[in-house]
């Protein structure tokens, strides 16, 4: 490996960390440095780029410790067998970088992946060595992630968990065949398994924590993980039901889904073309169904298409299931209950609040549920107010035309 100086470096490293999109900092434990001790903050400081699911705005140092491995997925473009150009950090640079670049108010955390060098558990000491130094050598409070190796000791991973807000393990895949054809390296098994050990070491520490003031915080933003979509044959429903059995057996905070990108030199297994990215965000839709809308698994899988498994493209996941079980609808506003409010098209989790809580002095008509909401037009054919019925709307065959978005041609200099 060539000589590079620390620029070169945080040139191919950060780039070749842009694959992995699981960064958000929400959830994590407050900490700062008001009253001189210590350096950082994990509350809004800094120039920030992002914004985490909380609402805060957040920016993250985010780079690979090495973009070399020892492992050979097809579809990753940092494999054995790629031909990139290759650099690594030291321990010590990645603690000088971040510090740097949060002095410079430039970040306010790190996050820290890396392609597996030697072993598995000698790549995890070095990650847990970037995290213990900032931590004790530094007194850094700042938001620290840290992406844990499977394979690694658990041990190793503990040591992780006491320093970083935040541990994530990628499953990778959605199913066992795609994983075993695409990264036969990994197993799925011990990729559960570690991500099990997370969750009870969680679990363990947060009840320590209530009876112990003195006992160490264990990953207080708990664990996320990434899907790669569109590399494989798995249908939408198969990731959503993937997910969801992550989300109920190991509590994860976060499933995050990234749209296979064709790499250079790619596998001849590997599909020619990228899927649409609006089938990543369909998916993310998905999610926030089942996490904030209290949709079951199985009710978002039926928002796909029967033949395909796959989710419309043209409109969102919410307004597909309605449009097929337009039976439930429509729902009236003065009466119907917080679960059935939650299915409407249109209405979010904080109209839907509103409109619970205002109806407790009047009854509300249309144009106050159109104060709540962007598009009053994709609400109307749902709903029942005071002053509104949709009869005509409730009565047409093909309901589809008059609720789904228009196209429009965007201006390039609007």
């Amino acid at each position: 490996m060539a000589q590079l100086d620390v620029r070169e470096k945080l040139g191919i490293l950060a780039d070749a960390a842009k694959y992995d999109a699981s960064c958000a900092s929400s959830g994590t434990a407050k900490r700062t440095s008001v009253g001189g001790k210590g350096i950082g903050s994990t509350e809004g400081m800094g120039i920030c780029h992002a914004y985490a699911p909380d609402g805060r705005c957040i920016s993250l140092l985010k780079i690979l410790l090495t973009n070399s491995c020892i492992f050979d997925c097809h579809y990753c473009i940092n494999r054995k067998s790629s031909n990139v150009r290759r650099a690594r950090f030291t321990a010590e640079e990645v603690v000088k970088l971040t510090l740097s670049f949060y002095r410079r108010n430039y970040i306010e955390g790190l996050f820290l992946s890396s392609g597996i060098i030697r072993s598995s558990n000698y790549t995890m000491e070095q990650l847990v060595e970037v995290a213990r130094s900032l931590r004790e050598d530094h007194d850094f409070r700042g938001y620290i992630h840290l992406k844990t190796i499977p394979d690694a000791d658990p041990e190793l991973v503990h040591q992780a968990g006491l320093y970083a807000d935040r541990l994530s393990i990628n499953v990778e895949l959605p199913t066992v065949g795609g994983l075993k054809r695409l990264a036969p390296e990994k197993d799925i098994g011990r990729i559960e398994g570690a991500m099990g050990d997370l969750k009870s070491s969680i679990e363990d520490t947060a009840d320590a924590r209530k009876k112990y003031k003195a006992a160490p915080r264990f990953a207080p933003a708990g664990q996320s993980t990434q899907m790669i979509v569109g590399a494989d044959a798995a249908t939408d429903s198969d990731i959503v039901g993937k997910a969801a059995t992550l989300y109920d057996r190991f509590r994860l905070r976060r499933v995050y889904y990234s749209a296979f990108s064709p790499i250079p030199e790619a596998s001849s297994v590997l599909p020619l073309q990228r899927p649409p990215l609006m089938r990543e965000h369909r998916l993310y839709q998905s999610d926030w169904l089942m996490r904030f809308y209290d949709y079951q698994p199985a009710e978002v899988a039926a928002a796909a298409d029967t033949a395909t498994g796959m989710l419309p493209l043209d409109i969102d996941p919410k307004l597909a299931w309605a449009l097929k079980f337009r039976e439930r609808f429509p729902v009236d506003v003065n009466r119907a209950t917080r679960e059935d409010l939650l299915r409407v098209p249109g209405l979010g989790v904080k109209a839907v609040k509103s409109i619970l809580a205002s109806r407790k002095w009047r009854r509300l008509r249309l144009d106050d549920v159109a104060r709540l909401t962007v598009s009053v037009a994709k609400v109307r054919p749902f709903i029942v107010a005071e002053d509104w019925r949709p009869t005509l709307l409730a009565d047409r065959a093909e309901l589809r035309p008059v609720v789904a978005p228009k196209r429009e041609q965007m201006e390039l200099f609007a």
